[in-house]
């Protein structure tokens, strides 16, 4: 009988068949040219605004006249440091709410009563708006840096400390049991089990929480004026200066994607480390 009819041999042809040079892709292949292929639409948009724009328009005023308005910004040594303060700001709340919302993601998950307790309070401060909080903050800490970090940190740890809870609560048992077995300690199953278990969903979190935490501080910054890029924001738009508000938020977009395509990179690594595949 001939050997191209019986599955097995077929399968084990495909098997063995040797790939073709080039083809191979990893767990972050695809993603390579993302950055730069999904800015298109955008550099398409600005550049048919920049032909077709009216340079006299109040509102609408091209992408040229953007980066003439934020010139004396850079001239007057204005801008580096307001983006400084805003960058601090940014990647402090996100560490901390990184490192808080994962502990309690983990303490939350790792017990049904804990997060039965707990549920009701977690959900009602999970819903309360950031800009809600700036009054009671700057009463209590005033215009302070501590006063920005307070307000950035909250809303920021929600989607880490949510997306903790659900990978700890979705453990296999038979992962947890296997350290148990071993005799490892209670500190050796945790960072040698639970945390590179958790590593995924903590980055999961820090991806959804990134841009909040962006957004919060450049409202924070645009409400009470403290040093930083919202200041500025809020101070061009005080005064009507629409060019100088497009730039500045050019510049806040542009921290706001890097920061997302590195968390994106590390989370490929993470998983070509793992050996899983990525979303």
């Amino acid at each position: 009988m001939s050997a191209i009819g019986t599955p097995e041999k077929v399968g084990d042809a495909a098997t063995a068949a040797p790939r073709a040079p080039g083809r191979r892709r990893g767990p972050s292949a695809g993603r390579a040219g993302t950055p730069v292929r999904g800015l298109l639409p955008l550099i398409v948009a600005l550049g048919l605004w920049q032909l077709l724009g009216d340079p006299d328009s109040p509102y609408y005023p091209p992408p040229g006249e953007w980066f003439t308005a934020i010139r004396p910004l850079m001239e007057d040594g204005t801008l580096l440091p307001a983006l400084g303060w805003s960058a601090l700001t940014f990647f402090l709340g996100l560490t901390i709410a990184t490192l808080l919302g994962a502990g309690l993601g983990l303490l939350v998950g790792a017990s049904r009563r804990t997060d039965r307790a707990l549920g009701p309070s977690l959900e009602f401060l999970r819903v309360l708006p950031a800009a809600s909080l700036v009054p009671v903050a700057a009463l209590i800490l005033g215009y302070t840096m501590e006063m920005k970090l307070v307000i950035v940190v909250l809303p920021a740890t929600w989607p880490i400390l949510l997306t903790c809870r659900s990978a700890r609560r979705s453990m296999s048992s038979v992962l947890l049991d296997v350290p148990r077995t071993l005799g490892l300690s209670r500190r050796e199953r945790l960072t040698k089990v639970v945390l590179p278990a958790m590593t995924r969903a903590v980055l999961l979190g820090v991806r959804v929480a990134a841009p909040l935490a962006l957004i919060i501080t450049l409202l924070v910054e645009i409400v009470t004026r403290i040093n930083g890029l919202g200041a500025l924001l809020g101070a061009a738009q005080a005064n009507f200066m629409s060019a100088q508000v497009y730039g500045l938020l050019v510049i806040a977009g542009a921290l706001g994607y890097a920061v997302n395509w590195l968390v994106t990179l590390l989370e490929d690594a993470v998983a070509a480390r793992m050996g899983t595949p990525t979303g």
